[in-house]
């Protein structure tokens, strides 16, 4: 199919699935979910098609675990369909309804965006994922994945729209443009004519592609500089346990911890105690001068350490003299994703939640929860970063817009 038809299709589809009542889109999705597990191993072997060609183009480890498919991957990316179908439907919900002096009745209602592009690069679950939310949420969705994933992404579509043909609804709610060409990306950032949203998810040079050359309105997903700044009243055990799993439970994700801020004070005593833990894992600390002094085996940051997203075993550290200068730190190279302070002073806490200009700022925790499963949403469109109609991990409400429904008896306009 062209673009064209693709767009088409999917426009006719979304005006079906905007008047599906919820108990049809929950069968949807449980089928599509039985059709993931029951087609597990035609799926794993397209995985593994992707993975020889991205082992033999060099990929890095990073991207090669983000691109990885196996069982329990699988059986996760069909039990968050059944997540998402257990969570109550938002279209139809009625936010207001206010009587007007005229006695005009004028309220609003939860309806679905319509159609929804996503781009994004070498992660398959995102396929399931993202056709889950915006099924649920009454959209249809056209996706564009990366040519890393082509042979995986085809695999779960084409099970997916099984599981839609055995529930009896339109398999057009969801498609795939398996055209790789770059050119075929560009020219579908121009589909407006049928394309009501795009949301770009992966690195910045995508993302910032997406958000200069589209002419539909995108919704900026965000690259993750995400910071743990350990204060001086810091529980050392906890702050070596939370840094561990940021940092090393996966090392291709946008909510791993990127870059460490210390407080000068503590900085002899703890650093040592990082350097230890971290070494379980072979992670390469690049720190101020200070602190490759404290620790030698370290190696010297330099000024574009203090802004970069690794995806790799490597931390950026920096020793700072108070909380106002860690704020400081993190807004000026934070990507506005999720930021981290673990402390044992309730002042230091609450200045650091109100004061960090973040999607997701957390207290004594890790930053790798800010994810659609863990915060309820059953799964996530994406991470939005910036401030307009989204922020933090999008679920089903994020993928609808509101109109007004005005009930009269005859008034006119004087």
């Amino acid at each position: 199919m062209t673009l064209q038809e693709i767009g088409q299709r999917a426009k006719e589809a979304s005006a079906k699935l905007g008047i599906l009542g919820a108990a049809e889109k929950n069968k949807g999705l449980l089928q599509a979910a039985k059709a993931l597990t029951d087609r597990q191993e035609e799926i794993l072997r397209a995985n593994e098609q992707d993975m020889e060609k991205a082992r033999a183009s060099g990929m890095s480890q990073g991207l090669l675990d983000r691109l990885k498919l196996t069982p329990e991957r699988i059986d996760g990316m069909a039990d968050g369909l059944r997540q998402v179908a257990a969570l109550d439907d938002p279209v139809g919900e009625v936010l207001s309804m206010k009587k007007r002096p005229n006695g005009l009745l004028i309220g609003q209602k939860r309806v679905p965006l319509g159609v929804i592009g996503i781009i994004y690069e070498a992660r398959p679950n995102v396929t399931a994922d993202a056709f889950g939310l915006c099924f649920k949420s009454g959209n249809a969705v056209i996706l564009k994945g990366g040519s890393d994933a082509i042979c995986s992404n085809k695999a779960i579509v084409s099970c997916l729209k099984k599981g839609l043909a055995w529930a009896g609804l339109p398999e057009e709610a969801l498609q795939l443009i398996e055209d790789t060409d770059r050119a075929a990306t560009q020219a579908f950032m121009k589909l407006n004519q049928y394309v009501d949203v795009l949301i770009p998810r992966g690195g910045a040079g995508l993302i910032r592609a997406v958000v200069e050359n589209s002419t539909i309105p995108v919704i900026e997903t965000g690259t993750g500089n995400c910071h743990i700044y350990v204060d001086e009243t810091a529980d050392f055990d906890m702050a070596l346990e939370i840094i561990y799993n940021a940092k090393t439970q996966r090392i291709g994700v946008c909510n791993a911890c990127e870059s460490l801020v210390i407080h000068r004070q503590i900085a002899e005593a703890f650093l040592p105690l990082l350097k230890k833990k971290l070494e379980e894992k072979q992670v390469e600390i690049r720190g101020d001068e200070e602190a490759c002094r404290i620790v030698p085996e370290f190696t010297l940051a330099a000024e574009e350490d203090w802004g970069k997203e690794y995806l790799d075993y490597i931390l950026s550290c920096r020793l700072v003299d108070s909380i106002e200068e860690a704020i400081g730190h993190i807004n000026r190279y934070g990507t506005k994703h999720s930021e981290a302070i673990i402390t044992r002073d309730y002042d230091h806490a609450q200045k650091f939640l109100n004061e960090v200009d973040a999607a997701a700022v957390y207290v004594n925790a890790s930053t790798r929860f800010t994810d659609g499963n863990e915060f309820g949403f059953g799964a996530e469109i994406g991470i939005s970063n910036q401030k307009l109609h989204a922020r933090g991990p999008m679920g089903l409400k994020e993928l609808t817009t509101t109109k007004y429904i005005i009930y009269g008896s005859g008034q006119v306009r004087p």
